[in-house]
């Protein structure tokens, strides 16, 4: 079994590799080759965090499963730690001997980074320039990473920077909003026609990062539209609202897009929106991509159950 640390998977999952192996899973999803179910949380009244268990499997000539087994702790940036901690196993479809283990805490970011990166590239303007991003703890800098090289200029704020979320966002083409916030941090009146909004974090049904007219004025994309009406907060309250009357408000999953069983952007002035929630077979394909390149480059280290 390979062991791959922090580390090791950044030396092996490469930003524009991970993301071709996102599309491949995503459009798998799309094709029924995948499977996953909604992820499960164990949040105990008085822990300083939780834990969200996130099986999947894929078939095929890869066929494999996999467990990411993550604890999300909020208290950890102040000690200088990621708030993601946890390992990603995987194992043998058909024995179910476990493979490898890695660093969940670098899949994480990096694959999440990537996901947003092939939603950008699908759904954003072709002519898009500048790119906003709202947060700079591990997912803004991972984002900064994945898609960075593809503007003429990038804009990143945080609220221990000098100006505003607002003023990041005006005029840009793509923004990202990678935060922890339980309240909004991107208003509808700060877009203009025709942007493209990946809404990274705030991943839970009590936190939400857009507006409810974002919400209600954009093409809507989301990686599972299980994941989509369980955890997105700004979703599920724009429904309450009445501003939208649910599903149907979505055009599509980011795979059936990719598959071409849906469209994407169709015209120049549409606003879009990916809802990027994180899915185990993200975590899986990531996983087995590492797992491929560090034993290319005997990276990691092979140790006995």
């Amino acid at each position: 079994m390979l062991v791959l640390s922090h580390d090791d998977v950044f030396a092996t999952l490469k930003p524009e590799a991970c993301a071709d192996a996102m599309a491949e899973i995503l459009i798998a999803q799309a094709r029924g080759e995948a499977y996953f179910p909604l992820r499960s949380v164990v949040a105990p009244p008085n822990a300083s965090g939780f834990i969200g268990l996130m099986p999947a499997w894929r078939g095929g000539h890869d066929a494999t499963f996999s467990l990411k087994a993550l604890c999300v702790m909020p208290g950890n940036p102040a000690r200088g730690l990621d708030s993601h901690q946890g390992v990603v196993i995987l194992s043998d479809a058909e024995t179910g001997a476990p493979t490898a283990i890695l660093d969940a805490s670098a899949v994480t970011a990096i694959r999440t980074a990537a996901v947003t990166a092939v939603a950008t590239r699908t759904l954003a303007r072709s002519d898009a320039k500048v790119l906003a991003i709202l947060g700079s703890g591990v997912q803004g800098r991972a984002h900064q990473r994945a898609l960075g090289r593809d503007f003429e200029e990038v804009r990143v704020y945080s609220p221990s920077t000098d100006g505003s979320a607002e003023e990041a966002v005006r005029g840009a083409d793509v923004v990202v909003t990678a935060t922890s916030s339980r309240e909004p941090v991107l208003k509808r009146e700060w877009l203009a026609p025709g942007t493209h909004v990946n809404a990274v974090g705030a991943s839970m049904p009590s936190a939400r990062e857009l507006d409810t007219q974002t919400v209600a004025d954009a093409a809507l994309f989301c990686d599972s539209r299980e994941s989509l009406r369980n955890e997105a907060g700004e979703f599920r309250l724009a429904i309450e609202q009445g501003a939208i009357t649910g599903e149907d408000h979505v055009r599509g999953e980011l795979g059936e897009v990719l598959a071409d069983q849906v469209d994407g952007r169709r015209d120049d002035h549409e606003l879009t929106v990916f809802r990027s929630l994180g899915l185990a077979i993200e975590d899986l394909a990531a996983a087995q991509l590492a797992v491929a390149r560090a034993r290319a480059n005997g990276i990691g280290t092979e140790v006995d159950l």
